[in-house]
């Protein structure tokens, strides 16, 4: 997911998106509304270079969709701990599975690599985060759920309607057909989920067959998400940074991603690397401790960076870091995360979800994505336990669970 206008789940606006933050989006009174701003913006598409006949073609049998409009307006009231952000991402499986797929893709990969001076494992995490290696690539059609955002009556309209004219643009092309343009509610699509603009500026062939095909070319895909980092000014060579151990007393108002400073600077401070040696590396670093300063703390370069300009989130681009680091060979986060309840894998997850089905629970098919179904669920169990109903996935509930 590429930078958003405004914040981390807001539109991914420079391309991939992991979710969009709520927007007061209002419904249309009738279809006859619906059809006159589909027919406002076929005009707008005409002088973007979209034919009648895909227009025509791309648009037939859409309707507005009050699931889009659902989903917009949808307010988490469950703020998701940087723990639980962090072991649902970065996971054994998805270390297993994300070797694999680089395995059978290596080709495609290194090609990415020595074109676009981003290391393939960077390249892998992203792909791995926003579409589990493209196992997860979203269903919902990107012209209808554009479309109804763009003729809806919310402060961002045109901000989708040049995102659905950037889709049939995209359509009329001939390098993604209309139904195999899916993703999610606000258009992310593909295998590193772009946005269709975010697309049009990025997206390389990587295959050589003369089309940008990021649904259904990995090497299309990986590419573009080389090249998306590249121009975000990945420093070949350089690591994003690493775990380190601050010392006692250290300001945590020091700390910051834009707070870079030379690596000798907070050397002198006293900051080591999480396993005590010296910190090594050249040029300007920042210090980011999501958790706060009682939690595990990491020196971030320039390269982190461009990770971030992905999502705009310090806890996206984190995830991203590590998963690329365990699927190099490295260790993931050494030092504790400030909680007493342990995180759940997404295995564990999966098993919360079974156990809690198996009392009576509707969960829906336990996929391991803890929804308000099972957020309900937990905070059930937890009344019955006596404890605060927070409906979050932790390491009690499922022990709890796990001994009748």
């Amino acid at each position: 997911m590429p930078k958003h206008p405004t914040g981390p789940r807001l539109a991914r606006a420079l391309g991939l998106l992991a979710g969009i933050a709520a927007l007061p989006l209002a419904s249309l009174p009738a279809w006859a509304d619906f059809d006159s701003c589909l027919a406002g913006i076929q005009s707008q598409a005409a002088g973007a270079g979209v034919s009648a006949q895909t227009f025509r073609a791309a648009t037939s049998g859409i309707s507005y969709d009050d699931k889009v409009i659902e989903l917009s307006q949808a307010q988490p009231e469950f703020k998701t701990p940087i723990w639980d952000y962090m072991a649902a991402l970065v996971d054994d499986e998805r270390v297993e599975d994300g070797r694999a797929a680089m395995r059978q893709n290596a080709a495609a990969l290194a090609q990415a690599e020595v074109r676009y001076g981003v290391d393939r494992y960077t390249i892998a995490a992203v792909w791995g985060v926003e579409s589990n290696f493209g196992k997860n690539l979203g269903k919902m059609p990107l012209v209808q759920s554009l479309a109804t955002l763009a003729c809806s009556n919310n402060r961002r309209r045109d901000f989708f309607r040049g995102e659905l004219i950037a889709t049939l643009r995209i359509i009329e092309r001939g390098d993604i057909a209309t139904e195999r343009l899916t993703g999610s509610w606000a258009g992310a699509f593909g295998q590193t989920q772009f946005m269709p603009t975010t697309y049009h500026r990025l997206a390389v062939d990587g295959d050589g067959d003369g089309r940008r095909d990021v649904v259904d070319s990995v090497a299309d895909a990986v590419a573009s998400t080389a090249n998306f980092l590249h121009v975000a000014k990945w420093q070949h060579g350089q690591v994003w940074g690493y775990e380190v151990k601050l010392p006692r007393g250290f300001n945590v108002g020091a700390a910051g991603r834009k707070n870079k400073k030379p690596v000798g600077h907070w050397a002198s401070l006293g900051v080591t690397r999480a396993d005590g040696r010296p910190l090594s590396g050249d040029g300007p670093a920042g210090i980011i401790a999501p958790a706060g300063i009682d939690g595990p703390a990491f020196l971030v370069t320039k390269n982190f960076d461009a990770i971030y300009s992905y999502n705009a989130a310090e806890s996206y681009g984190l995830a991203i870091a590590v998963l690329s680091d365990r699927l190099r060979g490295k260790a993931g986060v050494q030092a504790a995360w400030p909680t007493d309840d342990p995180p759940l894998s997404r295995a564990e997850r999966r098993d919360l979800q079974t156990r809690l089905a198996a009392r009576g629970y509707d969960v829906g098919e336990p996929d391991g994505k803890v929804g308000q179904k099972t957020r309900d669920a937990i905070k059930d169990v937890e009344r019955r336990l006596g404890m605060t109903p927070t409906g979050r996935p932790g390491g009690k509930v499922l022990e709890a669970l796990r001994g009748g």
